[in-house]
């Protein structure tokens, strides 16, 4: 496979088909200057939680937070009243209705958006992230779950999507990989490299397909291959929490190589150090995901 020149927002080409590790994510660990505040870090705004599934936003908020965004909005798939104003557990972040957060982006200063965890497929869903490829479009966006549904069947937000100018990232598991590119399951298992990268030439964005040895793609088809990780991830919620962690990364400012990447290592890394303490695989949970994250970073 042939990729194109790279370019700042790409991967090298001599890194195609390299194993993603540690040593290639240096802007993981660098340190905070003292002079910088939460501005400093990026504005991030996490559209998801459709009523019935407000534990899937609040897991990619609550993970981003944990991995170092600056400010959060969590924009609720909902109409006021909320069913959730506050995150009592994580009241620095901020929960508003989707449309709320939509019509002030631009005074909130977003740069960044995640979208799709636990959003539904309804029409209201439909319009809201139209809405978020639309408007804005030098801001950076991960889609996650059901923004994948939505992207993969909608030509119009295709077309939008593909011409925002911002880091646009997928994260499809098989199935939603599948309907991204109107194929099947078995298909995309069949090649798993070759399906990231139609993905990604597709839509052109970065591409995280997950699974065992999640494949990372760039938008020109430069592709790595994660190795941390354990079957502790298999469990409800650690999509939304890597979303969540992609998205503050990029809302921080780290070139989206190291960005995706490094999300991507540092989720299966995080689980790694939960079975070394004795946490999991059984029973590990998405929360922990996040929180064991935030150790390693600030760990170097």
């Amino acid at each position: 496979m042939t990729a194109a020149a790279p370019s700042s927002t790409d991967l090298p080409t001599n890194d195609i088909g390299h194993l993603i590790r540690k040593a290639d994510v240096p802007s993981l660990f660098q340190s905070r200057k003292n002079d910088t505040h939460k501005g400093s870090y990026g504005t991030l705004a996490v559209l998801a939680g459709a009523p019935g599934m407000t534990g899937a936003a609040l897991l990619a908020s609550r993970a981003a937070l944990l991995t170092g965004a600056g400010k959060i909005f969590v924009a609720l798939a909902d109409t006021p009243p909320l069913s959730l104003p506050c995150d009592p557990m994580h009241p620095e972040l901020m929960v508003r209705d989707a449309a709320g957060v939509l019509d002030a982006a631009d005074a909130l200063g977003v740069d960044t958006w995640v979208a799709g965890c636990g959003l539904g497929t309804d029409d209201a869903a439909k319009g809201w992230l139209t809405r978020v490829l639309q408007e804005r479009p030098d801001a950076n966006v991960v889609l996650d779950a059901d923004a994948l549904t939505l992207l993969g069947g909608d030509q119009v937000m295709q077309a939008a999507f593909r011409q925002r100018k911002g880091i646009k990232v997928l994260t499809p598991h098989p199935l939603e990989a599948s309907r991204l590119l109107g194929s099947d399951t078995h298909a995309v298992q069949a090649d798993r490299i070759a399906a990231a990268c139609a993905i990604a030439a597709r839509y052109g964005a970065w591409v995280v397909l997950k699974g065992s040895g999640t494949i990372v793609c760039s938008p020109s088809g430069a592709w790595r291959i994660n190795t941390s990780g354990n079957p502790g991830l298999a469990t409800a919620g650690t999509g939304d929490v890597l979303s969540g962690m992609l998205g503050a990364l990029l809302a921080q400012g780290l070139l989206p190589e190291e960005a995706v990447a490094g999300g991507v290592w540092l989720h299966g890394a995080a689980a790694d150090r939960l079975v070394e303490q004795g946490i999991g695989p059984i029973g590990l949970s998405a929360s922990e995901v996040a929180q064991a994250a935030r150790w390693i970073r600030n760990q170097g």
